[in-house]
């Protein structure tokens, strides 16, 4: 995996860790802080990971104890295939951390970074039985990409982990019904964009129905005229490509006063 591009904030790397690896550290760090600054927290119970550049089953994870606008490159941990921390922090880990993204990490080479929401709308809409409906635009364009995984407890069997892979497919975004919201990309640019794009439909959907009237329905021919638009227009080439909003998304961080992500 190529580093990420210099976008950070000026920053010393610490003795014994790749630069490469350092870059990854600081993407992820900066998710954290700006999940914290857009409202998706729960406290410390939900959990982003970025894979270590040049392995195959070794990925970044938070620390469970600081809450997101603490987190840092350097308070990250790393945790191996068998869920063993490997460095990084005195704390812990969140056991369903481990299950959720090291069923997509092992199974993904491709897909470096996933994010993992309890955000308020997004469970929301994974509590409602007919999942994300078809009446915005926001919510067309992003369907193609979207998969669904039942409830099956609070994540931490192993077993649940092939169903995770299966129902995400080729997919970027995951409603893990009953839960919240999931999403991959092999930047974390794209990674973040996904889950604010599925967050924003979501919230869309629930301030719809706290209306109390009927919705506008939409034509199923141009249902799915949208949602192929959407396959278009937000992969790879197209042009809202996922992912190309990273650096302004770094220069909020800036201008929020919360750009000490890089230590």
């Amino acid at each position: 995996m190529a580093a990420a591009p210099d976008l950070h904030p000026p920053h010393r790397i610490p003795d014994g860790i790749p630069a490469d690896e350092w870059a990854v550290r600081c993407d992820l760090a900066a998710a954290y802080r700006l999940c914290a600054l857009y409202g998706w927290t729960d406290l410390n119970n939900t959990h982003f990971s970025a894979r270590i550049p040049g392995t195959e089953d070794e990925f970044l994870l938070n620390p469970f104890g600081l809450f997101f606008e603490e987190i840092t490159a350097s308070s990250l941990i790393r945790v191996d295939r068998r869920g063993d921390v490997t460095g990084g922090s005195d704390y812990g880990m969140n056991k369903a951390g481990f299950i959720i993204h090291g069923a997509i990490h092992m199974n993904h080479p491709h897909l470096h970074y996933v994010i993992h929401t309890h955000s308020r709308y997004g469970v929301a809409v994974s509590m409602q039985r007919h999942g994300l409906l078809p009446n915005s635009q926001k919510a067309l364009t992003i369907m193609g990409w979207v998969g669904y995984h039942d409830f099956e407890g609070t994540a931490t069997e192993a077993g649940e982990r092939p169903r995770i892979v299966r129902d995400l497919g080729d997919r970027r975004l995951l409603i893990l019904r009953n839960h919240g919201l999931l999403s991959v990309g092999e930047t974390m640019g794209e990674a973040f964009v996904w889950i604010y794009r599925l967050e924003t439909a979501c919230r869309h959907q629930i301030d719809a129905l706290a209306g109390g009237v009927e919705l506008q329905p939409i034509s199923p021919e141009t249902q799915q005229r949208t949602i192929e638009q959407g396959r278009r227009m937000y992969g790879p080439g197209g042009f809202v490509e996922a992912g190309k909003e990273w650096p302004a998304l770094l220069r909020q961080l800036e201008r929020a006063g919360m750009d000490d992500y890089c230590a």
